[in-house]
């Protein structure tokens, strides 16, 4: 048989790069520097994808082997388009070059060395959803009954576990820094986890963390194989460093310790997962471990405008750890950042929604512009005068405001003492108790749209007579919140009614089903401060149908489909960029958020200021309430956002916001 071989040219006759021509200094700096542990600052907009690629272009124009090269990055998709970058400069095949995210490589590598910590080489990746699934099997299998109690959610469990696995903590440590208030079921939470593995080793299964657990176990427990792959990879580069977590950071020490040629690349200023187990002292640390590191900084920035820059860089400085550096803008002097305070939350959004107008009639296209804000119930009344002013938007916080699960729970309750024939809204309402289905939630409603008050059955605790199965715990919580209903529906109090069932059981069904329960929590207080405008149940309840049911971006006259503002958390806008960005509730006791402030997290917050301000390419607006309504002290006096008031009077212009029919008065 005759043999055929194909050639790949993977490696050198190449042409040449002119680095010099296509990298400012401080880019041709990192990408031609030699060998050995090398730390990168790249502050926002400064270029670190395209140095990134041209260091391993450089690398491989120098003789590395593109199967000795390791890439690593937070996404599949970067790691594809940084390849296909080189593969544009140098003409050659890239795909034997080792790229893709933590758990990519560590698929790929459990795969050949599995049985060194007794996983098959076939065994099965479980999706979250999967995960999720299994872990309810583990609580059956314990003999945990969800329906006679309430317990954690699998969602919520696996929250725990997996918090567990990234800082290398145990399940007690986890659920005091993840869920404080499940310390009273540490041992079952304990026993499932321990269970949870054991179902996984016993059907050949790993979940997304097990792809680091079992990789890091591999290097850590055998000395042989952790030399082979250290030896394997010439040279690492780590995207993103600022946000791996601990045992990331020991699965790169690791893969390095013989070549160390490990070159990561970050931004400290930049760190803002705390939350999902991000270790800021990786980053912070890395010349400590690598004490023959070299630290670059890259502070020429290709995105904001010099005025824009003044203001960032000047509030970082504020933060006591971090590498200090400086962006310096490559775009000519712009319009200097506004600060702009409003008299209240109905101001504040009239003012982004006619300003953003203002800013698509001078040539912006609305999807050029974003709002950002700490907190997404921060949005709710931007959705509304957008809405209101038929300005298309895309929310990438998540769901609309009202559309809201949470939201949507605690007005079932409120649309049934308007109106007790609402049978959707019933059964969703009844269903969020233990032991309560479909088929129970409709014989419920049969039998309650048989009486004269449909109310009298749960206030009397008569349903239980009826209903022998439904928890006692159920009955008991609804003859107090029925009775607190009854009441409240006679004086009209939505806000008085929301809080009541929140009181009533809610909050702890909250706690026990969604990982970010404070955020619900957050959303419904903000629902209940949103309601004392109205003084019906009725009107109240007709405005939140209007505002379900319309969307801006049905309606909206725009220049393209998808041309909508976009409305997002900072966090999920990091490595973004806008013409214009907003940033809302700029303002104490909002931003930065107490509750981080508790935990210390004063310079997080900072940074996390930090990467708003410098999303913006063109224009920034920095906005506030002056008096807000809470429901629980009244009307309150907001100051400035301390990230507001510790910048220099240069670093921003104060607009005056006013009402036309104010003026002429």
């Amino acid at each position: 048989m005759k043999k055929y071989v194909i050639h790949r040219d993977v490696a050198g006759r190449v042409p040449r790069i002119h680095y010099e021509e296509e990298l400012n200094e401080e880019q041709l700096a990192v990408v031609t520097c030699g060998n050995g542990p090398i730390l990168v600052i790249a502050g926002a907009g400064s270029g670190k994808t395209r140095v990134v690629t041209y260091r391993v272009a450089w690398l491989l124009e120098h003789g590395a082997s593109p199967n000795s090269i390791l890439l690593l990055t937070f996404t599949n998709k970067a790691a594809r388009e940084m390849l296909h970058r080189v593969e544009h400069l140098m003409k050659i095949d890239t795909r034997y070059i080792w790229g893709g995210t933590f758990h990519h490589i560590g698929n790929i590598i459990l795969r050949q060395q599995g049985d060194f910590v007794g996983l098959r080489k076939n065994f099965t990746i479980l999706d979250n959803e999967d995960a999720k699934d299994l872990i309810d099997v583990v609580i059956k299998d314990a003999k945990i009954d969800k329906k006679a109690r309430r317990f954690p959610r699998s969602g919520i469990l696996k929250e725990i576990f997996s918090y567990a696995v990234n800082t290398m903590e145990d399940i007690e440590t986890s659920v005091n820094e993840r869920s404080p208030y499940f310390y009273d079921i540490l041992d079952e939470i304990a026993l499932l986890h321990r269970l949870y593995r054991e179902k996984k080793q016993a059907i050949h299964a790993v979940d997304f963390d097990d792809l680091l657990y079992y990789w890091h176990k591999l290097l850590a427990e055998h000395e042989d194989l952790r030399k082979l792959y250290a030896a394997t990879f010439s040279h690492i580069l780590v995207d993103e460093y600022q946000d791996t977590n601990k045992i990331q950071g020991e699965i790169i020490d690791f893969m390095g310790f013989i070549n160390r040629n490990v070159m990561v690349v970050g931004d400290d200023a930049q760190s803002i997962y705390s939350f999902r187990g991000a270790d800021f002292q990786n980053i912070l640390e890395f010349p400590d471990k690598y004490p023959d590191s070299r630290v670059f900084k890259l502070e020429t920035n290709y995105r904001s405008t010099p005025e824009i820059l003044d203001l960032a860089n000047y509030s970082i400085t504020q933060n006591a750890r971090q590498f200090a550096k400086v962006l310096h803008s490559i775009k000519k002097s712009g319009c200097i950042p506004v600060v702009a305070p409003a008299r209240d939350v109905v101001q504040q959004a009239e003012f982004v929604a006619q300003r953003i107008l203002e800013l698509r009639d001078e040539g912006i296209p609305l999807d050029d512009i974003a709002v950002l804000y700490r907190a997404h119930y921060h949005s709710m009344e931007l959705q509304m005068e957008f809405t209101r002013r038929d300005i298309p938007f895309e929310i990438r916080s998540g769901l609309r405001f009202f559309e809201q699960a949470h939201i949507k729970d605690v007005v079932a309750f409120l649309r049934v003492m308007a109106n007790p024939s609402d049978e959707v809204s019933w059964k969703r309402a009844l269903k969020l108790f233990p032991r309560i289905g479909d088929r129970t939630a409709e014989n419920i409603y049969e039998f309650i749209q048989t009486c004269s008050d449909p109310f009298d059955p749960f206030i009397s605790k008569k349903i239980g007579e009826k209903f022998k199965k439904i928890h006692r715990e159920s009955i008991e919580t609804w003859s107090r919140l029925f009775r607190d209903l009854a009441s409240l529906r006679e004086h009209e109090a939505p806000a008085d009614m929301i809080s009541a069932v929140l009181n009533n059981g809610y909050t702890e069904y909250l706690r026990y089903n969604y990982p970010n329960h404070e955020m619900r929590l957050e959303d419904i207080g903000q629902l209940m401060n949103f309601s004392t405008q109205y003084q019906s149940l009725e009107t109240f309840l007709s405005e939140l149908s209007l505002m379900s049911g319309i969307s801006g971006e049905e309606i909206v006259p725009a220049d393209r489909e998808d041309e909508k503002v976009i409305l997002s958390t900072i966090h999920q806008a990091k490595g973004l960029e806008w013409r214009a960005v907003f940033l809302i509730w700029c303002a104490e006791g909002r931003f930065p958020n107490p509750k981080a402030l508790e935990e210390g997290g004063l310079e997080e917050e900072r940074r996390l200021f930090y990467v708003a301000t410098t999303r913006a390419m063109d224009g920034l607006y920095l906005c506030y309430p002056l008096l807000v309504f809470d429901k629980q002290v009244g009307h309150i006096i907001l100051k400035p956002s301390r990230f507001i008031s510790e910048l220099r009077s240069t670093d921003y212009e104060e607009w005056q916001i006013s009402d036309l029919q104010t003026d002429l008065a």
